[in-house]
């Protein structure tokens, strides 16, 4: 199974424009890359969607929104 980079799922989250609850983000993944799909990034490898979320919170990559979180196009880094 391919890994895929962390980046495709900020990039997802920019295109919708959506603010996400941490459930809704979790099955907007799932659905999109599928339910086994595994993340990586420049510093974190074979992650889950939820440890994806966790590893992007941490980072402070999500923009806290009453509703939720979002996501900024600033946010995401260039390189793969």
């Amino acid at each position: 199974m391919n890994s895929i980079h962390g980046h495709e799922v900020m990039r997802m989250m920019v295109e919708t424009g959506e603010t996400y609850s941490r459930e809704g983000l979790r099955r907007a993944i799932q659905e999109r890359f599928g339910l086994e799909a595994r993340f990586h990034t420049c510093s974190a490898e074979n992650m889950d969607a939820d440890a994806l979320i966790d590893f992007l919170a941490a980072r402070g990559k999500f923009i806290e929104e009453p509703a939720g979180f979002g996501m900024s196009p600033d946010h995401i880094c260039d390189h793969e």
